[in-house]
């Protein structure tokens, strides 16, 4: 399965212990036959809101491809590491084809018949309340009729 994971580090770390951090998860992954598509330090970045009383943090994106077992083992790591202040591993579905439907004349075409059709429809209700009107009334005359006989 192939999976996306963003942790956020303390900004107070240095650059070598940020690399140590990335080489322990790399480790993680790879020991247990994941694969590595991309590890990418982005940097320090401001929080949307204070985490652990820090205002910015070091973000470090990773992508990579192994087993549901490895992501458990990543989101332990980070739990017991206090330089980790955040972290979030998503797993990623592949892309499914969407079919477009033609546009133009040829769909103008077919949706026109559908038009037309529900506007028979309903001229033939109408014709159907009509008759029940006449219907009604032609009764009621009826009934007025052998009433004053």
């Amino acid at each position: 399965m192939s999976y996306e994971c963003t942790f956020i580090c303390s900004p107070e770390l240095d650059s070598a212990k940020l690399e140590d951090i990335s080489a322990k998860v790399s480790k993680i992954i790879e020991t247990a036959d994941g694969k590595i598509k991309n590890l990418q330090q982005l940097g320090k970045k401001k929080l949307a809101y204070n985490i652990k009383k820090f205002r910015e943090g070091n973000y470090t994106y990773v992508e990579f491809d192994a087993a549901g077992s490895v992501v458990l083992s990543l989101e332990n790591f980070f739990k017991v590491n206090d330089d980790v202040i955040r972290f979030l591993t998503v797993k990623v579905e592949p892309k499914k084809k969407v079919v477009k439907k033609p546009r133009g004349i040829d769909s103008a075409k077919a949706a026109q018949p559908a038009a037309e059709a529900s506007v028979e429809n309903a001229e033939v209700k109408e014709e159907k309340v009509e008759e029940t009107k006449t219907e009604t009334v032609n009764e009621s005359a009826n009934v007025s009729d052998t009433a004053a006989k």
